[in-house]
């Protein structure tokens, strides 16, 4: 389904909460009586958080110990932390791409960072097209006012990914990835208009624009995407507080000052939601885009006890906190270990919104539904659905890089295609950390994973997966 179809088609038939159904993907429907009584029949404001390489342990509520992040880790208590959330990719185009279309990277357009795709020759980063319905959409296809504030990276001006083409009545930050990789540049975008920064750290205009957005459209739902560069590098913060007495090396300390700054900002957004009384009916979401990178995270242990970081397929480039926070309706300091995703986001906000998800298109021209799953049901503490696997790929053509992974049930697998083409094969219940390599003694499940691997890969010309690809039909 086209974009402006399926705004067109909303128009006509969305549906007030309490009023149509809302459904799952997996056909766990949410009665409508009951829904209403959780929220009273008003549709939530919802704020989503994308930190930018930020590890899975780098919350003191995942684990922690250094850096402080009071806010998040309060946010955690106040309501439902995920353990087993998963990135859209290990890097940052794929996975917002991934986010905004809710398809998995085997299925969407996007699948690889600036300078990976094979036929986008245009200015900026390859963008959406006017194939992909996004998350914004489904919120402004029932009233909603919609914002991007942060790191966009799907589409400059003049191109059909640019954020007000797919969805965003509001943007304010950086268009591309490679702007994104300064924390000082000349000029940030609104809309389709540069503005100067004059010489103030990005971040601190980004999180004085949320302040004012959320002022400014207190009095009417809102869809708030805050995908933010920290703690991305370069590690240049105005200042390295509260860490400037630490005997640390200066990128660590610089590192940590970002997060801390950061958790600060969503502390001071928090609070805001409170004075102006809305803070009830907000659910706010908190996550990362991929693994960490960079010294400082091994200095901070940004993993864990999880192996690798950005750019790989084991848990530790791909695993990713969430929190999700809805005061009254999602219950305190909970956990759940329900195995989700990036993607998941999709049908999850057009239940809360109720609407039916809308179908996607794939780069071979056909509509399919969404490879998401509603997390709406454990968030209100209700039966819900599983998957029955995860996929990832990335295209990138070198000698390592060319890959795929299969997350199902216990079992984890990652193919290889590059100069060392391997399957490797790990138990995650027993082996969280992937140290044993069980693929040549479970040759069967190799095999069916491997399978799954096959049937979730789909042509894409811009982002050609080397050797799957290359072979004849």
């Amino acid at each position: 389904m086209k974009r402006r179809a399926f705004l067109k088609k909303c128009g006509v038939v969305a549906s007030a909460v309490g009023v149509c159904g809302i459904t799952s993907k997996a056909g766990i429907k949410i009665a409508n009586d009951t829904l209403h009584s959780i929220i009273g029949g008003r549709r939530p404001n919802v704020i989503y958080i994308m930190a930018d390489d930020l590890g899975y342990n780098d919350p003191g509520c995942y684990g922690q110990l250094k850096i402080q992040t009071p806010n998040l880790d309060k946010l955690a208590a106040e309501g439902m932390r995920f353990t087993q959330h998963y990135s859209g990719c290990h890097v940052c185009g794929p996975t917002r791409g991934s986010l905004m279309s809710g398809q998995h990277t085997g299925h969407a357009w996007i699948r690889g960072n600036p300078g990976q795709s094979q036929t986008w020759t245009g200015p900026g980063d390859p963008p959406l097209r006017d194939e992909d319905v996004t998350i914004a959409e489904i919120f402004k296809s029932v009233g909603y006012n919609t914002a991007c504030i942060g790191k966009w990276g799907l589409g400059s001006v003049t191109t059909t990914g640019h954020p007000n083409e797919v969805g965003f009545d509001y943007f304010y930050g950086y268009q591309t990835h490679v702007d994104a990789h300064s924390y000082y540049p000349a000029n940030l975008w609104r809309n389709t208009q540069q503005v100067a920064t004059n010489g103030v750290y990005t971040h601190e205009l980004l999180a004085e624009d949320v302040l004012n957005y959320i002022t400014d459209h207190k009095n009417k739902p809102f869809f708030l995407y805050l995908p933010y560069t920290i703690p991305h590098g370069p590690y240049n913060p105005p200042s390295d507080e509260p860490y400037s007495g630490e005997s640390w090396a200066q990128d660590t300390k610089d590192y940590a000052a970002m997060v801390t700054m950061m958790d600060a900002d969503i502390g001071e957004m928090m609070n805001l939601l409170k004075k102006l009384g809305i803070d009830d009916n907000t659910i706010v979401f908190f996550t990362s885009d991929n693994g960490p990178d960079g010294s400082p995270s091994t200095f901070f242990d940004s993993n864990g006890i999880l192996r690798g970081k950005k750019r790989d397929f084991y848990e530790g480039g791909v695993r990713a906190p969430l929190i999700a926070r809805w005061p009254g309706k999602i219950k305190p300091n909970s956990q759940t270990d329900h195995i989700s995703a990036h993607w998941d986001m999709f049908p999850t906000f057009a239940d809360l919104v109720g609407v039916k998800p809308p179908k996607g298109r794939w780069p071979d021209g056909s509509e399919h539904e969404t490879d998401g799953i509603s997390i709406l049901p454990v968030l209100l503490g209700k039966p819900q659905p599983k998957h029955e696997h995860l996929y990832w790929e990335w295209c990138r053509p070198d000698s390592y890089y060319p890959q795929q992974a299969v997350r199902k049930g216990k079992w984890k697998c990652i193919r290889f295609l590059g100069t060392n083409p391997r399957t490797e094969l790990y138990d995650l219940d027993t082996d969280i950390s992937e140290t044993t390599d069980l693929a040549a003694s479970n040759p069967a499940k190799v095999t069916e994973l491997e399978q799954i691997m096959d049937d979730e890969h789909v042509y894409n010309e811009q982002f050609p997966l080397p050797v799957i690809d290359d072979q004849p039909n």
